[in-house]
């Protein structure tokens, strides 16, 4: 797309140039300090930043270039994983002479040490690790494989740059072994996305492409925060707006970097920033569902819904009708925390647009009824025909590179590739077939269960490529009880994680990993549109005796079974991509994928076109949802958890420099922090309802009252294990919390101490 070169002054944030003065990133210092960062190999650096796909969010830039329009596209995400991609490698020693020193430093300091080089491996009262070969670690690994039983072993993968061909053969190697226990990164994130889109429209995905947000109507953002999580995006939104789009925000904190933005590679932004939210909905902290029925019952007594479309595409929409009819008002209003007047305002945007996206991210996900809310939305966008042609259509946006596709590959505990269930026998007979070896049938172990069943002895091995349970899910301390009792733990990765240095029921075994960019032949990933994106090996220096993670996973299978190597063992990276389009056709144009910046987007620039859904009967389905109650004792507080500065788990600054807030910080509005006593900057504590607490710093915003916002993993002591969507397998990541000012530090360590 060519940009507009007109300045619109009136989309300007501020008349002060740069933004000076006010809260915001300073892009500029942040890319000259992470230039500096990778001052090592600069070269390397440069040849990842020109020639790769982006190993950070799901947008799927390739090189700093994209398919949506001209331009640059670089962001601080980007360049801060930068590092992790040339570092060299770490002091490795210190792992066999100095663990405890080690066990002090946090997960930022532990990367700063540099790439895992060497295998290594710790058995249970060692004090360190040693240095093994490769052929001892994998001869280990296969054996213990070999004598357990398929239903007590489990394999996790996160996206860190994982390519479709590793998650492809990872799954693969799963079921060759005789397990469904196989699961990634997606199950903290949009998993509620794949199931509900799935089971109402039949496409787990985005049903545009980034191209429609430029040009439409209206773009709704609910539950997200793009501008921290997904920063090139809002070059999209600049663009949009210049084209005339209506921005509407539904959260329940007004995000900073959602209400003006400086782009750094748009001259014009860059210097006086753009005004991007047009209009914004303070909804409370799961109240989604409650604010679009209202908004949809509006629609409907207005009789504002698209009837024609409804008939011929879509099935259950007089059911639909019949619950909001009986859903009242004042119900909607307490669950939703907005009074009836802005549903009506809201659906008023609605209909006074011809074309609409709907965006979201795990504001609305990571609940309990974290389906139903992306339902919720579905049932909006059929209302008014949203789906299925340009520049209208429902966005879950990624931010891993490697989870659309990792799902769709298979590395899920329900699913085969192509969305193949392994409840179905036909289908599991069908894979078998073309696999050569039978492929294990009922659903395996998802990601929570696989450590819910480590806590209760039911795992014996956990092959882990990548991740840090104890950072990504709730109850820290219940996690690190669990994977104390798993005899074999297999740890995969490029740098050392807290969770490798979790002491050893029996052993624990670390394998050094390749990154995207070092995989021999390339490697591909899934954009959030669909977008299956090509990255060649990119020559520079390597690390050690790391390896090609597909090749690893393959290597131990085939040892495992070595009477039956050649069903499980890929010559190259070329196969993977060949079987691939063999076995799961939405995925054919991958195998012809070789040059850098070669790609192809599965069902083109939008899906459902022809009005035929990807649903058994054709058609997209509406969801009866009723709103989940919301009941909020006296004196306590709805707890969510937000990110800023980060990278999914990955820290990188003390401050997150959109808000400014400190990550120690509680996000609480001024009307509750007046009616506690509190001012900016005091110290509480945060009581949770699942027994723990935690010290915060007070940081009065704009937040609905009774709603209150922590930073991301930091918050974990506080959510609640084994409570989650049970449709999707999601954590809740909410909890119903006492604030308790702390006067001194004194009190603060007897209080807590009594609690």
């Amino acid at each position: 797309m060519a940009a507009n070169k007109l300045i619109a002054p009136h989309l300007w944030a501020s008349w002060k140039p740069f933004g000076l003065g006010e809260r915001k990133p300073h892009h500029f210092t942040e890319i000259a300090r992470t230039f500096w960062q990778n001052r090592r190999h600069p070269l390397y650096a440069w040849r990842i930043l020109t020639r790769g796909c982006c190993d950070g969010c799901a947008l799927g830039t390739y090189g700093m270039h994209d398919w949506t329009m001209d331009g640059i596209h670089l962001c601080t995400i980007r360049l801060n994983l930068l590092q992790l991609n040339t570092m060299g490698a770490m002091p490795w020693e210190r792992l066999t002479n100095d663990l405890d020193s080690l066990k002090q430093l946090s997960s930022p300091q532990l990367r700063q040490l540099g790439r895992l080089p060497y295998p290594m491996v710790r058995r249970r009262g060692e004090n360190g690790f040693r240095r093994i070969s490769w052929d001892e670690a994998l001869d280990l690994i296969a054996e213990r494989i070999r004598i357990t039983r398929p239903d007590r072993l489990a394999f996790y993968l996160t996206s860190r740059g994982i390519t479709n061909e590793v998650y492809y053969v990872a799954q693969k190697v799963a079921r060759f072994l005789g397990t469904n226990n196989i699961d990634n990164a997606a199950r903290v994130c949009h998993s509620p996305s794949t199931v509900a889109l799935k089971q109402t429209l039949g496409v787990g995905a985005s049903s545009v492409s980034y191209k429609d947000w430029i040009g439409t109507d209206l773009l709704i953002l609910l539950g997200s925060d793009i501008a921290n999580n997904q920063p090139v995006t809002t070059k999209y939104l600049y663009y949009a707006k210049k084209a005339g789009t209506r921005i509407v925000v539904i959260n329940p904190y007004k995000e900073p970097g959602l209400t003006r933005y400086w782009v750094p590679s748009v001259p014009e932004s860059a210097v006086m920033g753009t005004r991007l939210m047009d209009d914004f909905f303070q909804v409370s902290t799961g109240g989604d569902i409650a604010f679009l029925n209202g908004t949809l019952k509006y629609l409907i007594e207005q009789d504002w819904v698209n009837r024609d479309f409804i008939a011929r595409h879509t099935v259950g929409w007089p059911e639909l009708q019949a619950e909001l009819a009986q859903e009242d008002w004042e119900t909607l209003e307490r669950y939703s925390g907005l009074p009836r007047e802005e549903m009506r305002r809201f659906a008023e945007l609605i209909h006074q647009a011809r074309r609409g996206i709907l965006i979201w991210s795990m504001g609305l996900t990571q609940h309990t009824f974290g389906v139903d809310n992306v339902k919720a939305v579905v049932n909006l966008a059929l209302s008014q025909g949203w789906v299925g042609q340009e520049h209208c259509g429902v966005v879950p946006i990624r931010g891993h590179s490697g989870v659309q596709g990792g799902a769709e590959v298979g590395a899920v505990p329900d699913l085969l590739p192509g969305g193949a269930s392994v409840n179905n026998p036909a289908d599991v007979e069908r894979f078998s077939q073309l696999w050569g070896f039978e492929v294990p049938e009922g659903s395996g172990l998802r990601a929570v269960q696989m450590i819910d069943a480590a806590y209760d002895g039911d795992l014996d091995v956990l092959y882990c490529s990548g991740g840090n349970f104890l950072e990504v899910l709730p109850d820290p301390d219940y996690v690190r009880q669990a994977l104390e009792r798993i005899p074999l733990r297999v740890h995969q990765d490029i740098f050392v994680t807290s969770q490798m240095l979790v002491d050893p029921a029996d052993t624990v075994v670390l394998l050094p990993a390749q990154t995207r960019y070092e995989q021999p032949g390339g490697g591909t990933e899934t954009s959030t549109e669909r977008r299956i994106i090509f990255t060649p090996e990119i020559p520079g220096p390597r690390v050690g005796e790391a390896r090609c993670e597909w090749e690893i996973f393959q290597e131990v299978a085939a040892r495992a079974y070595p009477e039956r190597r050649e069903r499980i063992v890929f010559p190259n990276a070329q196969a993977i991509r060949e079987e691939i389009a063999r076995v799961m056709p939405l995925y054919a144009g991958i195998e012809r994928l070789r040059k850098p910046g070669d790609q192809v987007q599965y069902g083109g620039r939008v899906l459902y076109r022809d009005g035929q859904f990807k649903t058994a009967d054709g058609k997209a389905h509406f969801s009866v949802l009723r709103p989940p109650e919301l009941n909020l004792p006296e004196g306590r507080f709805m707890l969510s958890t937000r990110r800023g500065k980060q990278f999914n788990s990955l820290i990188y600054g003390k401050k997150d420099t959109m808000s400014g807030a400190p990550r120690d910080s509680l996000f609480i509005s001024a009307e509750d922090a007046a009616a506690l006593g509190l001012r900016h900057g005091d110290r509480v504590l945060v009581r949770s309802d699942n027994g723990q607490s935690m010290e915060c710093r007070i940081f009065i915003d704009e937040i609905k009252p009774r709603n209150v916002q922590a930073f991301w993993p930091e918050c974990n002591v506080l959510l609640r294990r084994r409570v989650c969507d049970t449709a999707a397998g999601m954590p809740d990541y909410n909890a119903l919390v006492e604030i308790v000012p702390l006067a001194t530090p004194a009190l603060a360590a007897a209080s807590s101490a009594s609690h």
